[in-house]
């Protein structure tokens, strides 16, 4: 699955915002920082605030904070409210599906768990955690590995070498 841009920017905006939480952030700040365009910025600004998920000032001296804790606000509430598209596959539009196999084939099945598991590990993360620094985060174990998953090959001595050059 790929998430828009505007999912992108709009996780970007927030974790921005989430950063600085001891002032007004402005769009043209964002702008310069994250090498976006200001009006495609002040869209998302617009949406998340009539979402109720940040405050905006006008004028001199103005900009954007959040609303609430960003201990409060999860990750996969924000992909849900911007994404538009969840259809991985074409029986997943039961308005649109023309598959011939949709009556007898699991696939669909497959996607859709894999689906509910993609939101169950952005339902388990809150806007602090993808705002700290790194040096702070939990290390990446605590994720679950998929059950069958095989692991990635291991860099040989040489190739390490040559990435670390």
């Amino acid at each position: 699955m790929r998430l828009t841009d505007y999912t992108d920017y709009t996780l970007r905006v927030l974790m921005f915002c989430a950063a600085n939480p001891d002032r007004l952030v402005t769009i043209a700040e964002l702008a310069e920082h994250h090498h976006l365009s200001k009006n495609h910025l002040m869209k998302i600004v617009n949406d998340l605030a009539r979402q109720g998920v940040i405050a905006t000032t006008r004028g001199r001296g103005g900009g954007m904070r959040l609303l609430k804790d960003p201990t409060q606000i999860v990750v996969g509430e924000i992909v849900r409210r911007t994404e538009t598209d969840f259809r991985i596959v074409e029986c997943f539009d039961e308005g649109t599906n023309a598959c011939l196999l949709s009556a007898t084939c699991r696939l669909k099945r497959v996607f859709d768990a894999a689906m509910q598991a993609y939101f169950k590990v952005l339902d388990g993360v809150t806007l602090a955690e993808i705002a700290e620094p790194i040096s702070a985060l939990p290390p990446v174990s605590r994720l679950v590995p998929v059950r069958g998953a095989k692991p990635a090959p291991a860099l040989r001595r040489a190739d390490a070498a040559k990435v670390q050059a």
